[in-house]
């Protein structure tokens, strides 16, 4: 059963995000690969849409990421 759905606040989004961050910092210096940092990532972040947002809601967010991917939005400038 999943939790009625509260839109982040942006607060809440940037604290999750600067925690996010902090872990993948971590994880980078104990020498983790990349690929094992953001498949341990995303598949927890899917696990959190499936058990607490609706399944259009999942799929939503899921479909937004491919299409950033897709467009290089998340790309290092540099």
């Amino acid at each position: 059963m999943t939790e009625p759905q509260i839109e982040p606040t942006e607060t809440q989004l940037s604290h999750a995000g600067a925690v996010t961050d902090k872990a993948i910092e971590y994880m980078l210096g104990q020498n983790l690969p990349p690929l094992a940092i953001a498949s341990a990532l995303l598949g927890g972040a899917v696990t959190v849409l499936a058990r607490y947002v609706s399944e259009a809601a999942a799929i939503g967010a899921l479909t937004n990421a491919i299409a950033s991917i897709r467009a290089g939005d998340l790309r290092d400038p540099g």
